[in-house]
């Protein structure tokens, strides 16, 4: 195995495979990207055994051939290369060690034989349905915030991508949730969407995919069957199981007569739950909003180190409430809020609060309180 290759490009590839890699294989073949070149490109694999992310670049390829290296490392080598450099990638004869020349640098790899790298069967897609990469971006940023890191609750550690009706028609949505916040977002249905089986994207597989998303010019293509969801665009394709589970039923979670409607600026309201949350304990992170008329007063309690009080403008026309939130909590959903404009609709201090962007009416947002 012979080739040449440009530094950007092989940079490029190796950050959008190497986020799959386990650092901490028991098997350490696992830790290796695969390396296949041929017919004038470079094609690198890398699998966890429940995600694949394959990417072919071009590449001068002068004898075809295969190696697997540690992508970790290689990712570094080439990271800290100068711009504009070219590398060149050889093996004669001996599977244990790659050659990597770039300039007057010269380093010599441990491989592992490309024969004993695992594959991920895809197997047959029952869906396919296209979407542009800024729409999948969207989908993302508005929800993985929410996803669940307690692992005792696996069903909660992911994405759930399934098809829903609204007053408009038919959507595709994506709903996370930890039990202490709900996400929801929508789309309009796309063509060839419609029929599939609702599907749990895990944590892992959503941050990889996000990483997919930079150009917002891209289509992506998405094909999926009840097991395994698989996400192409030129030169690249990344493969994922799905987690084997059902999502609960989260439409019972979203309040539907909260009366009571608040308006504040978001970027005023995060300004000041940030600066107030100052004092509040790491634990609980707790901040009290005592909402009254056309003022809206956010405090911090802590008995180790003072308080804290701020008053913002709202908009707010029933009687006086006081309820509390995770400050954290507060500021994640502030930051996906694009208008300047952010609605809370509540009910009493004891029940779950919606949260709306004021001129994006395909989120949501649910956040149960805290006593404070």
């Amino acid at each position: 195995m012979q080739i040449t290759i440009e530094r950007s490009a092989l940079l490029k590839a190796l950050a959008h495979v190497t986020g799959v890699v386990e650092r901490r294989s028991t098997i350490p073949i696992l830790s290796n990207v695969l390396l296949k070149a041929e017919g004038g490109e470079l094609t690198l694999t890398a699998t966890d055994l429940d995600i694949e992310v394959v990417e072919h670049i071009p590449a001068m390829v002068t004898q075809p051939g295969g190696t697997t290296l540690q992508a970790v490392i290689l990712h570094d080598i080439v990271r800290k290369l100068p711009d504009g450099a070219q590398l060149e990638l050889s093996r004669t004869g001996d599977d244990s060690q790659m050659n990597v020349v770039s300039g007057k640098a010269r380093f010599a790899l441990q491989a592992l034989a490309p024969d004993d790298f695992p594959s991920v069967e895809a197997g047959d897609m029952s869906h396919s349905f296209e979407l542009d990469a800024k729409d999948l971006k969207r989908l993302i940023d508005k929800t993985q915030f929410a996803i669940s890191t307690e692992e005792t609750r696996f069903y909660l550690n992911g994405i759930y991508l399934h098809t829903a009706e609204n007053e408009d028609g038919p959507v595709l949505r994506t709903v996370a949730t930890d039990g202490h916040r709900l996400a929801q977002v929508e789309m309009p249905l796309p063509e060839g969407a419609a029929g599939m089986p609702g599907i749990i994207v895990p944590r892992k597989t959503v941050t990889e995919l996000r990483k997919l998303c930079e150009d917002s010019d891209m289509k992506m293509q998405v094909e999926l069957s009840e097991s395994k969801i698989r996400f192409s665009t030129d030169g690249l394709k990344l493969t994922s199981k799905l987690i084997d589970a059902s999502f609960p039923d989260y439409d019972r979670v979203i309040p539907k007569n909260n009366d009571k409607t608040m308006s504040v600026s978001n970027a005023d309201f995060a300004a000041a739950v940030d600066r107030v949350s100052t004092l509040s304990t790491d634990k609980g992170r707790a901040v009290k909003l005592l909402i009254s008329g056309d003022q809206l007063t956010l405090s911090v309690t802590n008995p180790d180190s003072g308080s804290a009080e701020e008053q913002i403008v709202s908009q707010y026309d029933s009687e006086p409430l006081e309820i509390g939130f995770n400050a954290r909590y507060l500021l994640d959903i502030s930051s996906q809020v694009e208008s300047d404009e952010m609605n809370f609709l509540m009910s009493d201090p004891g029940a779950p609060t919606m949260v709306r962007d004021g001129s994006d009416m395909t989120t949501l947002y649910v956040l149960m309180p805290m006593r404070v």
